[in-house]
């Protein structure tokens, strides 16, 4: 079972080492010590809490859709020649990069700044671990 100090599972949750600790302080967050005298947090109970308080933002487009894995975020940056055009969006801490054409990109009306959902839908999904993890 792995153990996450504090500080790591902020990076993870993407909030504070102080949000993380007083969630810990007041209950919402079950930590142990480990044997440096470090508060660490059992990786599937930061897996359970992640879920369970999950809040993605609102979807703007709010239609009914299969896939699951839909992005809302910012667009900051289009980059279009005259066939193909490259979508950067900030969807929370993360960036998502979008191929697409020129003639999709002017039809959404795609800029820095506008609102976007990213819709993933991929038949393959790979996962990778830290180095040295057996």
């Amino acid at each position: 079972m792995s153990s996450i100090r504090i500080r790591e599972a902020a990076q993870l949750l993407g909030v504070s080492d102080d949000t993380v600790r007083r969630w810990v302080d007041n209950g919402a967050l079950a930590a142990t010590t480990d044997d440096s005298g470090r508060k660490v947090i059992a990786g599937d109970v930061l897996a359970e809490f992640a879920r369970s308080n999950a809040n993605p933002p609102h979807d703007p487009v709010g239609g009914g859709s299969s896939a699951r894995n839909r992005f809302v975020g910012l667009v900051t940056k289009v980059v279009v020649d005259k066939v193909m055009a490259q979508v950067e969006m900030q969807c929370g801490p993360f960036t998502v990069v979008s191929l697409m054409s020129a003639d999709a990109v002017r039809e959404l009306q795609l800029e820095p700044g506008s609102l976007a959902v990213a819709v993933v839908k991929a038949t393959t999904v790979i996962v990778e671990t830290p180095g040295g993890v057996s």
